[in-house]
């Protein structure tokens, strides 16, 4: 039987990876991040993607990342856009300097509150109100690939799965061509989404996000706060080793991989990562699922 998933998986039609990055608030951290995305574009992801700040926090330092990559590398950049902390004509001037500068991707986001996540969420005046408007807004302004999210537990201020799944669709409706899910950890939550999804006649491609964990309890108290669940066998798991920093990268890798192979095994082709800006962890699922560099060009040398 072993054997047998083995070899479907070898023979498995290509598997698409992406990955996400956040801008860098320190030359340290600048450092941290160009060696994370030089360890993974030799993969040749899909697209990488680079995180906006609350409140437009980052928009500078998204943007400056984004055309970096644009410039150094061969992978396709998708800059994060929300509607927070800016007028529709910011937004749309941003938009269009992405545009202008060569990026045809955009995910669009509504946005943590200003406040951070669990606080209210309030519109900025003069702007676009919620993410449906943004992806319109983006449709008029040019022909991006536009993602969004999307919730395997539900959006934690949607009241419930229907009306998240309805505004998934508005989103579709008004130009996304992808969503992008949530983290999980509970495979079954994401395909119950996805059952959900296609039930409601939704076809575009459900990327599931895919975390691998640092550290155990940031990621559990941000998993808290954004309305991800958090089972009780992960938590057994990195049990112990809050100074053991070695063994919990191990046990770390070995999680990730069991999910992925479990989506894998289950059908799923397209996975994002979110990379906390390192690369290890995030190389290491993506040799086992069988996403490796291309080899290099051996340099011709002429004969006479």
């Amino acid at each position: 039987m072993m054997q047998e998933q083995r070899l479907s998986r070898r023979n498995h039609r290509p598997i698409d990876v992406s990955f996400e990055f956040f801008p860098p608030k320190s030359p340290e951290m600048e450092t941290a991040l160009w060696e994370a995305i030089s360890r993974l574009a030799p993969l040749g992801p899909k697209f990488v993607s680079v995180t906006y700040g609350a409140g437009g926090s980052t928009r500078e330092r998204t943007h400056s990342t984004v055309a970096r990559i644009l410039r150094e590398t061969d992978i396709k950049p998708a800059a994060h856009l929300t509607c927070v902390g800016a007028t529709r004509a910011e937004v749309d001037e941003v938009a269009r300097a992405y545009w202008d500068v060569g990026v045809r991707h955009i995910v669009a986001l509504r946005g943590d509150p200003q406040g951070g996540l669990g606080g209210d969420y309030a519109s900025t005046p003069g702007g676009y109100a919620h993410s449906t408007d943004l992806v319109a807004g983006l449709r008029a302004i040019g022909d991006f690939e536009i993602s969004v999210s999307a919730y395997p537990e539900k959006h934690p201020e949607s009241a419930s799965f229907e009306q998240d799944i309805d505004v998934l669709k508005r989103k579709i409706d008004a130009g996304a061509t992808r969503a992008i899910t949530q983290f999980f950890f509970d495979n079954d939550l994401y395909f119950r989404f996805l059952d959900r999804v296609r039930a409601a006649g939704i076809t575009i491609p459900i990327v599931p996000g895919v975390t691998a964990v640092q550290n155990f309890k940031q990621t559990a108290n941000f998993a808290k706060r954004a309305g991800a669940s958090v089972p009780d066998w992960l938590g057994e798991r990195f049990e112990g080793l809050d100074n053991d920093l070695p063994t919990r990268r191990l046990i770390a890798a070995a999680v990730a991989a069991e999910q992925v192979f479990d989506l894998l095994d289950r059908g799923v082709e397209q996975f994002h990562f979110y990379t906390m800006n390192r690369a290890d962890l995030v190389y290491a699922v993506c040799h086992l699922l069988g996403v490796r560099a291309a080899p290099a060009k051996a340099e011709t040398v002429a004969t006479i």
